[in-house]
């Protein structure tokens, strides 16, 4: 039903370099046709010092106060010699920090080479954090879901089931009562900062599809409130259909079995799906639940409470 994307898990270094608008010192416009594919960085400390043993030249070079301070104290011939390393065919580029001037040798070789080298204002912790943020999104793997993604009372709700189940009719009357869509028909799911985030494949992107009617746009009947371009999957319904044999959750109290994907869980619910159910009044009502046990307020054990309690007022009055 879902597959990974592998072919997609890289970022153009025009793209890094747009976002976070650093000034570019040395290459040109084609040294940014650069791909980056690992979402991490490098402080070279020991590279400059001449130790390159378990190094990962794939990833982006960010030099600071400290690197900048060492360079300075280093003798040409040796920073010739480092700086050929360090500006090699599988490193993407380099980022000097906190407004700090490029080093003149290093601005030398990066430029017969046509290496990109990129200024950036911000202090170097704040810079790491903001680079790594960035490239974690970015780089996520990417998995498709056949579902529905709608952002309900604040929460993404994936609504999944086989065809038929009436997930596109689900998410028409959700919308209709304000609630927003993500997606439909097909759900992308990426994993950031232990996050699972849904969102539309460019082709279907603020589009519903309803039997018998067709494709709808849902921003020009409903309003551009009613579409997102991403959300946090923080809750998963999934329909079924209705099996007379099956035990179905009463209480809440049963144990439930989360869905897992790309290595996280999220909370799920099996709908059972018959006619003469209002699912999108039950979806609203499980979101509600759903909030509502987030902040300690847990109906099914506070009822589970009450039962324990009758009984053991019950067996104390007979005895």
């Amino acid at each position: 039903m879902s597959e990974y994307i592998i072919d997609e898990i890289r970022s153009e270094l025009r793209d890094f370099k747009s976002r976070f608008e650093f000034k570019q010192v040395s290459g040109n416009d084609e040294s940014l046709n650069r791909w980056i594919i690992v979402p991490d960085i490098n402080r070279p400390g020991l590279e400059l010092a001449g130790f390159y043993d378990h190094t990962e030249p794939k990833r982006v070079v960010i030099l600071g106060i400290k690197e900048i301070a060492y360079i300075n104290q280093m003798e040409a011939s040796v920073q010739y010699e480092r700086f050929e390393m360090i500006t090699d065919g599988w490193t993407p580029a380099i980022i000097i920090s906190s407004d700090l001037p490029c080093p003149p040798i290093l601005l030398e070789v990066a430029r017969n080479k046509n290496f990109p080298i990129f200024l950036s204002s911000q202090p170097t912790s704040q810079l790491m954090i903001d680079c790594i943020s960035y490239l974690e999104e970015e780089l996520s793997p990417i998995e498709n879901v056949h579902g529905v993604l709608i952002n309900a009372y604040g929460f993404g709700v994936l609504v999944t089931g086989e065809s038929g189940m009436g997930k596109s009719e689900i998410a028409l009357e959700l919308i209709r009562k304000g609630h927003v869509l993500i997606s439909d028909d097909r759900v992308d799911v990426k994993r950031a900062h232990n996050n699972l985030i849904g969102f539309a494949p460019p082709l279907l992107s603020g589009m519903l599809e309803i039997r018998g009617i067709g494709i709808m746009n849902v921003s020009r009947m409903f309003g551009a409130a009613a579409v997102m371009d991403q959300s946090n999957i923080d809750f998963v319904i999934y329909l079924e259909k209705w099996d007379n044999s099956k035990e179905y959750v009463r209480a809440g109290i049963e144990d439930s079995m989360d869905y897992r994907l790309l290595g996280l869980s999220v909370p799920q619910l099996i709908f059972p799906v018959k006619e003469g159910r209002n699912l999108a009044m039950l979806v609203e009502s499980a979101v509600i639940d759903f909030s509502l046990k987030k902040r300690g307020f847990d109906s099914s054990k506070d009822f589970d409470k009450k039962v324990y309690d009758f009984i053991q007022a019950k067996n104390r009055a007979q005895e």
